[in-house]
């Protein structure tokens, strides 16, 4: 059986920390001055936790001084600061952390850059190890972008050296350039859609063997049987072009990479 849990909205989360105040066995014993507009806030930097938004309140309940009239009076500036900054709603381990990557993949591959930012802000901010991102970044822009600009492969793996050699918080701004580089690039899968259709091929076929002229001869008395005989050598020729036979005579014809009209 599979259930959807829902994160809790700031309404849910406001009512917990009211009721907490109130409760006999919470915050009832304390003599507590805080405006809804407040406790919403704590609710609203939590981003779902109760857990959060409940220690935040104890914090700020337990440290702050009894004024002269034996009140707890508790600002938005006295929250803010037990609070501290907003709590990021991803689990690295969890569900959270593959929905944060594919949006992340599927943002890049869709040339979004603000997205792309949004959720590598996120992923970093919920403690994702700098260099898986990064070799998401690498294997984005050889499956994504590919020869319709080369160069990202470079930019992505230059990147994941630069993080893992600097280290964070700096690899930050590494990722950040790297992930909207392959995000702004022109986008084609030929060569990815090229490996996958011949791995398949190689696997489920039967393909034949190589042609007897494109074979390696490295022992004398080879040549006799065959191998190597009648290979022209493409450097001989204009252009350094020359037509004979590659593939198997039972794969002849096959066309795996199609040339993508986004490149050069």
């Amino acid at each position: 059986m599979v259930f959807k849990l829902t994160p809790l909205t700031i309404e849910n989360v406001f009512t917990i920390l009211k009721n907490a105040i109130k409760n006999p066995e919470g915050l009832a014993s304390y003599n507590i001055n805080i405006e809804d507009f407040t406790l919403k806030k704590i609710a609203e930097i939590s981003n779902g936790d109760v857990r959060t938004a409940l220690n935040s309140l104890e914090v700020a309940v337990l440290t702050t001084p009894v004024n002269s009239q034996g009140i707890i009076d508790i600002t938005p500036e006295i929250a803010a600061e037990c609070v501290g900054k907003k709590k990021t709603l991803f689990d690295k381990n969890g569900d959270s952390h593959y929905d944060n990557i594919s949006a992340f993949i599927k943002s890049m591959r869709g040339s979004d850059p603000d997205a792309t930012v949004f959720y590598l802000a996120r992923a970093i901010e919920g403690g994702e190890d700098p260099v898986f991102l990064a070799r998401r970044i690498v294997i984005a822009a050889a499956e994504e972008v590919g020869l319709a600009n080369p160069n990202a492969l470079v930019v992505a793996n230059s990147a994941m050296q630069a993080v893992a050699s600097v280290g964070m918080p700096e690899a930050r701004i590494i990722l950040s350039e790297a992930a909207v580089y392959v995000a702004t690039s022109k986008k084609s899968n030929a060569t990815y859609l090229a490996i996958n259709k011949a791995l398949e091929d190689v696997r489920t076929k039967d393909t034949g063997e190589i042609p007897m002229h494109i074979r390696n001869a490295p022992a004398n008395g080879m040549q006799d049987f065959g191998y190597g005989q009648g290979y022209k050598y493409p450097h001989d020729y204009p252009n350094h072009y020359v037509e004979q036979q590659y593939l198997p005579n039972k794969m002849l014809g096959t066309k795996y990479y199609i040339k993508d009209e986004t490149i050069d």
